[in-house]
Formats: structure tokens, C-alpha cells, sequence
């Protein structure tokens, strides 16, 4: 996996805190179904920022996508309770019969957290949003199947376990690696196998 950081004009690559941080983007151990590369990031909303775009592809079907940003504001900001922010965006079609849960969007919310915490991505200060929609045809487009989208739009502030030592960025990305996969339905990887490293250009191959 690629990813370079996104830097306003004449500011370089960044301080060296950033920089090790987007090194650590890079370290991410993805399944082979999430395809991930680097995105353009939005350069207004922190002084330094870089990002990442993934789909789920299962038989060459797009199953789900997402993106996440790291933000680094090295003066901090009061919002973040810190000086990195991570803005994670996930969405997935679930199974139709789902939408009528009303724990539905908690339970999005909880396969957020509950990644952060199996790969061990400390954070603070987490907010966020699921949204879910359910779209059913009438008419015309009655014989088209009903569906269900889950959208999570998520911020946390990763957090070092030890102060001293940088703040490793690439459980956060596995983490929002693993919501995307829990949310199409993609079943959990068995224990005792690892993920390899995703890189560019693994879709079809």
C-alpha cells in the first residue's frame, strides 16, 4: 500500500512526527478483498494531511468503499484533544432484512469501535454518524429488489501508548479496513492467518 502526504505548497514533506505517522499508513496489513490507494486530501481543514480510498472487491464486484484522512495540526487543536485526527468514511449494501432493526445503525457504530479496539488503535475523543437507508421501488421499478446502504462517517484522535514513541497510524487503517469488510458481510479472517500488505494494482490480478 502507497501513500505520500498531502502537503500545502512549499511546505515539503512535512514535520518528521507527520511523516512517520504517513510511514505507518503504509505498514497496514489489508485482506486481500479491501483494493487501497492514495487519494488527494483536503488541504484547508489541517496543515498537513494525507489520505486513503479503498474498495471491497469480491469476484470483481464492488461490495463497499470508504476512505480515510489523517489530519496533523502540529499547534493541536482544542476539537481534537490532540495533534493528529483521523476522519474515517465507510459505506456498504447490506442485506435487505436488515432494515428493520432499529439497533441497526448502533450496531454500525459498534463495528467501528469494536475494530479499533481488536487491533489494538488506541484513540480518544471519537464522534460520528450512521446513517441508514432503505430504498424501496414502486410502479414501473417494482421488480427491482430492495435495498439497504449503511453510511458510517466517523472521527477519533489516535493516541500513543507510549508518549515517548510515535503514534503508529497503520492499526487505525486496519481498523477501517475491518469495518468495511464487516459491513458487506464479508466473514472474519480465521485466527492464526495474517493479511498481507494491500498494494496498488492487486484489483484483477
Amino acid at each position: 500500500m502507497v501513500a505520500r502526504p498531502e502537503t500545502h505548497p512549499g511546505t515539503g514533506a512535512g514535520p518528521a512526527e507527520f511523516r512517520a505517522a504517513v510511514a505507518s499508513m503504509r505498514s497496514a496489513a489489508l485482506r486481500p478483498e479491501v483494493f487501497c490507494e492514495e487519494m488527494p486530501a483536503p488541504q484547508r481543514i489541517a496543515p498537513y494531511s494525507s489520505a486513503l480510498t479503498a474498495d471491497v472487491t469480491v469476484d470483481d464486484e464492488d461490495l463497499g468503499t470508504g476512505r480515510i484522512i489523517l489530519l496533523h495540526d502540529p499547534a493541536g487543536n482544542e476539537a481534537w484533544d490532540g495533534t493528529f485526527r483521523c476522519v474515517a468514511y465507510a459505506r456498504a449494501e447490506l442485506d435487505p432484512e436488515l432494515s428493520s432493526d432499529p439497533m441497526l445503525a448502533a450496531v454500525g457504530w459498534s463495528w467501528l469501535t469494536e475494530a479499533l479496539e481488536a487491533h489494538g488503535a488506541s484513540y480518544t475523543a471519537a464522534a460520528g454518524s450512521v446513517t441508514c437507508v432503505s430504498t424501496e421501488s414502486f410502479g414501473g421499478m417494482a421488480d427491482e429488489e430492495p435495498t439497504v446502504q449503511l453510511e458510517v462517517r466517523a472521527s477519533w484522535t489516535p493516541v500513543a501508548d507510549d508518549p515517548d514513541s510515535p503514534i503508529d497510524i497503520g492499526p487505525h487503517v486496519e481498523a477501517w479496513a475491518e469495518l468495511l469488510c464487516t459491513a458487506v458481510g464479508l466473514p472474519p479472517v480465521p485466527e492464526g492467518v495474517t493479511a498481507i500488505p494491500s498494494r496498488r494494482g492487486q484489483r484483477g490480478s
